[in-house]
């Protein structure tokens, strides 16, 4: 074989690789039909690159040009298929003709809502508000201290038990629980002020019991606080009353109970009338002079009363809803109905 014939033999070999390379980083690139018939033309047409190097074969001897026209065969081959593939591919990921609709108007995107337990509380809070009460808010990871202790709550009193409390593990501390009520906050407030005190407390709480169709263990409760020089249970009577006209309808009607809690004395439940029955709403109370005293009041100069409510609740009664285990199950069925 001529010393120039093997050098444009193996000049042709590479163009075989190279031109591989070329081709399939150019299709992997293609977007459009226009950019696809391009490449087609540039590598596989008439006067593509492919068959101007399969022309070129005749000036090489018959050994060579088997073993280069083979590759070069089967690089057209090659090249016919990745072509088809990435058609297909193009033409897949696009929207059939007609199929949208470019004189409808944009969809408004979804927006969030406020939870139904929220827009409770709102309400509940926004009643107490227009009646003269702040609304504030405590701590859930509580002091026994705060959450027993100056609430008139025992060392032995059932609610300090474990089946009722759950208790946070510390290395240095043994008196921290996630709060059981948001009566803390009674405790707090009286002894970071001075009266008159007129105070709103929504907030979670926690109590490690079983869950059933009207009892979980985490849920949102409502405190209330008022303390001042002559208040007394006709005030208590009458700021609920008003409560209840204001969140169930100006003919709503309401009975009190007597009830017992530790932190009050007298203790009351109140219920209103509903669908021909009595259902009780919240709990409530004169403030027990003992926790008076423990805030460092003089009992024999103020007096106060306290409430608390659960938002769930009344909002299972307003809704007709019969398992407070929807409010915080997170599914959206129930929670975009509100």
């Amino acid at each position: 074989m001529p010393k120039d014939q093997g050098v444009q033999a193996t000049h042709v070999g590479e163009s075989v690789v190279d031109m591989k390379f070329a081709a399939i980083a150019d299709l992997d690139s293609a977007e459009s039909d226009d950019q696809l018939e391009s490449w087609r033309v540039r590598f596989l047409g008439r006067k593509g690159r492919l068959t101007s190097l399969l022309r070129g074969l005749g000036s090489l001897d018959i050994d060579e040009r088997k073993v280069i026209g083979a590759e070069a065969n089967k690089l057209r081959g090659e090249l016919e298929s990745l072509y088809e593939e990435r058609t297909s591919k193009l033409k897949s990921t696009r929207a059939p003709v007609g199929s949208i609709d470019i004189t409808l108007p944009g969809r408004k995107p979804a927006l969030g809502g406020l939870h139904p337990s929220t827009q409770m509380i709102r309400e509940i809070t926004q009643a107490f508000n227009e009646m003269g009460f702040q609304t504030i808010e405590g701590p859930e990871v509580e002091l026994e201290k705060y959450n027993f202790d100056m609430l008139n709550i025992p060392a032995n009193h059932p609610a300090r038990d474990q089946w009722d409390t759950i208790w946070v593990d510390s290395d240095t501390h043994n008196d921290v629980l996630l709060r059981t009520h948001t009566s803390p906050m009674q405790a707090r407030t009286m002894e970071q002020n001075d009266p008159p005190i007129r105070v709103i407390v929504p907030g979670k709480c926690y109590r490690y019991e079983s869950t059933d169709a009207t009892h979980e263990w985490h849920f949102n409760q409502v405190e209330g606080l008022a303390v001042d020089d002559g208040i007394t249970f006709a005030d208590l009577k009458g700021t609920l009353y008003e409560f209840a006209r204001r969140i169930f309808g100006p003919q709503r009607k309401v009975r009190f109970r007597c009830d017992f809690f530790p932190f009050v004395e007298p203790g009351v439940d109140m219920s209103i009338d509903w669908n021909g029955s009595w259902i009780e709403i919240l709990g409530a109370g004169m403030v027990h002079p003992k926790v008076l005293e423990n805030a460092g009041y003089d009992s024999t100069k103020y007096t106060g009363f306290a409430f608390g409510m659960g938002p769930e609740r009344i909002s299972m009664l307003r809704n007709e809803i019969t398992d407070i285990r929807h409010f915080f199950s997170n599914d959206l069925r129930f929670l975009t109905q509100f």
